[in-house]
């Protein structure tokens, strides 16, 4: 498979043509990374517990993303990114349970729930993009 050439649309701006194109995807992505980081370190008990939770939920989150792009359907699509903003709130939780637990450090919660923030915020951001491409449609697709 060739990779994607980056081209522009006359605004300027990246043209779209995959969900790994998408920056909303690529914050996600780190923050699953992340989040299965740090299930590494803790006890062996949580494997199956705290663990698969943040594991499960972190990669719903770049899923849904994928997911909703593919769907080239704007109202599936706006609904798969809530999808997916509700499993980093859930991530949030999972970190906050975390900490309680003396599994990660505040520092590391801090780090995380910055991170978790952010995706939440491009999410948003995508979502509002989304509506505004309903209403006028454009050549990103």
């Amino acid at each position: 498979m060739e990779p994607v050439q980056e081209s522009s649309n006359p605004v300027g701006h990246k043209r779209i043509r995959d969900f790994t194109d998408l920056e909303t995807w690529r914050y996600a992505r780190r923050l699953r990374v992340e989040a299965y980081r740090i299930c590494m370190g803790f006890p062996k008990n949580q494997t199956f517990g705290l663990a698969s939770q943040i594991r499960r939920a972190a990669v719903s989150v770049t899923a849904n993303i994928a997911e909703g792009f593919g769907r080239y359907s704007y109202q599936e699509n706006i609904q798969f990114c809530r999808q997916s903003r509700g499993s980093v709130y859930e991530l949030r939780d999972h970190f906050t349970t975390a900490l309680d637990a003396g599994y990660i450090t505040m520092e590391q919660h801090g780090v995380l729930d910055l991170q978790a923030i952010s995706v939440i915020k491009l999410i948003n951001g995508y979502i509002r993009s989304t509506k505004e491409r309903k209403t006028k449609p454009s050549d990103n697709r």
